[in-house]
């Protein structure tokens, strides 16, 4: 019975080597290609967000600059009463991708989230009527009208607690609740 299950065990991992064997060079031949599945990202390094709880982000929003950009870098060193309103919107578009008025902007997304819920509730909606119908017996014959009608005379004739009770409250001899 031993040998049965040492057999096993190396049969077992003779499959995993293989499987990691191949996966490895399936790797190796992809990244060879060109054809990364996902970059990383260093987050040790400086990063750019907009966001308006940080009002400042690590880094310029624009690393790499042009010629043009650089000359207007150069003129913002200098007094700021000669640049001209294109000048300064473009160095605030060098620093920042994003306005305030830009990031607080509503977007459409509220939409997606309610037809998302809609889609659900209707489905669940389809759901419970199938089960309805086609999964649920039929009611049971007590809750109808008639049968609750003809179980309360029953258990008037039979004066069911007829001291502090269901009968105590029945008035017998006018045939009506008390």
């Amino acid at each position: 019975m031993f040998r049965l299950t040492a057999g096993r065990l190396g049969s077992l991992v003779t499959r995993r080597a293989t499987a990691a064997l191949t996966t490895n060079t399936a790797k190796m031949a992809t990244a060879s290609h060109g054809h990364e599945v996902s970059g990383t990202v260093d987050m040790s390094q400086p990063q750019y967000f907009d966001r308006l709880d940080t009002p400042l982000p690590d880094k310029p929003y624009k690393d790499v600059l042009t010629a043009a950009d650089k000359s207007l870098k150069q003129k913002e060193k200098g007094p700021w009463g000669q640049l001209t309103k294109e000048e300064k919107l473009a160095l605030y578009r060098l620093a920042f991708r994003q306005t305030y008025s830009e990031m607080k902007q509503p977007s459409a997304e509220w939409k997606t989230v309610m037809g998302g819920i809609f889609l659900f509730l209707g489905f669940t909606g389809l759901v419970v009527w199938w089960q309805r119908v086609y999964v649920y017996p039929q009611r049971p014959r007590t809750f109808e009208e008639e049968w609750q009608a003809k179980q309360l005379q029953r258990m008037l004739d039979m004066r069911v607690n007829p001291i502090e009770g269901f009968s105590a409250k029945w008035d017998y001899e006018k045939g009506q609740w008390k």
